[in-house]
């Protein structure tokens, strides 16, 4: 399976000559459909409302509601936040250093709100008890996508969660094969098609290990294998482009995502736990007072209190 838009389905589809006209009034006119009705939509292109249906059906859906609450979705958000900034070249040759720095964080921010857009309530839901169920979580991805997963493991360790990245070169299969029943696996791939990332999770599928995806929008492979999928912002070509700015940035917050709410389950608990081992294995000293600590006055979070 390719990876693919709605809309690019929606022209490499093979429709009749009527239903190829209807599409192509549907890609044109774009989200200005949400205020017509499936008659209306009929009426300008001289067909049955019926041959709405059978195209959303030829698509995959259930009807044409169904798809076009799909296809209203995925040009809303192909349509917002990046207006203003190009994730592929943020910058030009001829930018000085601080307006280099007002680019790059102005990506930053738009990558976070654009990520956030995505973010859909059961799909996380469902990745959150996926991980609180596990007995142990294996994060498997390639290259960036390994080491920016790494500080998420580290965290969750911190908090007692078994997390395990490979750290070896060809022991992915092991892991893979190796995992257990009570295992969780987090797959990462951009495009949902890395044959390495894959292979994966085939062999985890045939352990019956759940999977979580961090993914790309659109119909992938990966996202198939998946239990629940997180998607990535997807604005960046695979290789013509300065770095991979956004695809970074919307991991890490997808992961800090995971690791907060899976660290919200049992508040108090956790922070107690981060505050305890922290007194006792961090001996920094500074000479700010935002970053210090007062032993006198540590606050000792309970049940009765909590931070705004």
């Amino acid at each position: 399976m390719l990876i693919m838009l709605l809309s690019e389905k929606m022209k490499q589809t093979d429709f009749s000559n009527a239903e190829t006209a209807l599409v192509t009034y549907i890609l044109e006119k774009g989200t200005a459909i949400e205020s017509m009705t499936i008659k209306e939509i009929a009426e300008a292109n001289f067909v049955h409302p019926s041959t709405l249906i059978r195209v959303a059906k030829k698509l995959g859906y259930k009807g044409w509601l169904e798809l076009r609450t799909e296809f209203l979705a995925e040009q809303t958000y192909l349509q917002t936040y990046f207006e203003d900034v190009d994730a592929n070249f943020p910058f030009q040759t001829n930018d000085g250093i601080m307006t280099i720095a007002n680019k790059i964080a102005s990506l930053e921010r738009t990558t976070i709100d654009d990520t956030l857009s995505l973010l859909n309530h059961d799909e996380l839901q469902k990745a959150k008890q996926l991980l609180l169920n596990a007995k142990q979580i294996k994060i498997f991805g390639s290259n960036a996508n390994l080491l920016i997963s790494q500080d998420f493991a580290l965290k969750m360790r911190r908090i007692k969660k078994n997390v395990v990245t490979s750290q070896t070169l060809g022991e992915d299969t092991y892991e893979a094969y190796n995992s257990q029943a009570d295992t969780c696996a987090i797959l990462i791939s951009y495009t949902g098609e890395n044959n390495f990332i894959l292979q994966l999770a085939r062999i985890l599928r045939k352990q019956n290990i759940p999977v979580i995806a961090l993914t790309s929008i659109g119909e992938n492979t990966l996202a198939s294998y998946s239990q629940a999928v997180l998607r990535i912002t997807t604005r960046e070509r695979l290789y013509s482009k300065i770095a991979n700015f956004t695809i970074n940035s919307s991991i890490c917050y997808l992961l800090d995502v995971l690791y907060s709410c899976v660290f919200a389950e049992d508040y108090q608990k956790n922070l107690n736990h981060l505050i305890e081992i922290g007194e006792l294995a961090d001996k920094r000293k500074t000479s700010s007072e935002i970053m210090a600590e007062s032993p006198e006055s540590m606050i000792r979070f309970t049940e009765s209190f909590r931070p705004n």
